[in-house]
């Protein structure tokens, strides 16, 4: 019976060991895309490769120094314009490496519709201090309260930079909640409650995905000004839209030569965007924690999935599931 068992152990089904003799270490930023990619990548590895992984929870700035380190092997996504400067930084060090362009993508400051509805002149982002009395900040009552990126995010540099080159500050407080939680826990009650709010956010997401927004004007695009705006010290900022967010995966270049098989994996992980929108409605719909949205993932879109690993390593994968 025993020789059976061991045959049966040592049939496809078995994962390979793993190229690393330890835990594969993934940054854990805790938005939502990133927290359900991380998840679905874990189990791909695990069950596919044979791997054991661990999440180090981070943000996005403490997360890339990591990574340059040696602390973290990967970065799921990097939100290349919220960190433009550190990633350049980091990536002539060569100790860094770009490996897989997710999807594209974006960012923008909102208002909801309903907003738009009562105030049909304000279209513009530039326009808001004329309408600071329509904000009112409950801490601040004469000014407006604009809500900016989370504490430490790499979005938090763009937003008071654009805050200030809009000329804000004497309309409108630049309101930075502590966490991601937070903000989208305020954001969520006002809209409920009907309440004029204007915030900064980006997509895909699962607030964006369930609200009915209406993006601000900006200046067109200007790749110099957008430069300055994501330099915590830019002197003079200027106004500029948000170009399009390539969102990559980034590994350390040791994890690169110690894992080329799994660097592979991660470099043909790519979502589309209606896909994505679909998995964060889902997950927004149901309040499930993101590994069970990850396998709901795994489960209803395996033919994003399987064209990221080889034959073997997705029949592992669906076995497992």
């Amino acid at each position: 019976m025993g020789a059976v068992l061991l045959a049966l152990a040592g049939t496809a089904s078995a994962a390979p060991a793993c190229e690393l003799d330890r835990p594969v270490r993934f940054g854990g930023m805790n938005w939502e895309s990133n927290l359900v990619l991380v998840e679905a990548e874990r189990f791909i590895m695990e069950k596919g490769y044979g791997c054991k992984t661990d999440v180090l929870p981070t943000e996005t700035l403490p997360a890339l120094a990591a990574l340059e380190r040696g602390d973290l092997d990967i970065n799921t996504e990097v939100w290349l314009n919220s960190v433009a400067e550190p990633w350049e930084k980091a990536e002539s060090t060569g100790k860094v490496k770009r490996i897989g362009d997710i999807y594209m993508g974006g960012e923008a400051w909102f208002i909801p519709r309903y907003t738009a509805e009562r105030l049909p002149e304000l279209k513009k982002a530039a326009d808001l201090p004329k309408y600071k009395d329509e904000f009112r900040d409950p801490e601040e009552p004469g000014k407006g309260r604009f809500y900016g990126c989370p504490a430490g995010w790499g979005c938090e540099v763009v937003s008071g930079n654009l805050y200030k080159a809009l000329g804000l500050e004497d309309s409108f407080t630049l309101f930075s909640p502590g966490t991601g939680a937070t903000q989208k826990a305020a954001l969520t009650a006002a809209y409920q409650r009907k309440e004029n709010i204007v915030f900064y956010y980006w997509y895909p997401t699962p607030l964006v995905g369930s609200m009915d927004l209406v993006k601000l004007e900006l200046p067109s695009y200007d790749k110099e000004a957008h430069q300055c705006l994501t330099d915590p010290n830019c002197a003079d900022p200027k106004p500029s839209d948000y170009p399009e967010n390539p969102v990559f995966t980034a590994v350390s270049t040791q994890f690169t030569q110690d894992a080329p098989k799994l660097t592979e994996f991660l470099s043909k992980v790519a979502v589309e965007l209606s896909i994505m929108d679909k998995v964060m409605a889902h997950m927004e719909e149901t309040e499930e924690e993101p590994d069970e949205v990850a396998r709901w993932f795994l489960q209803n879109e395996e033919s994003t999935w399987a064209q990221w690993v080889p034959q073997d390593v997705a029949e592992r994968v669906k076995a497992a599931l």
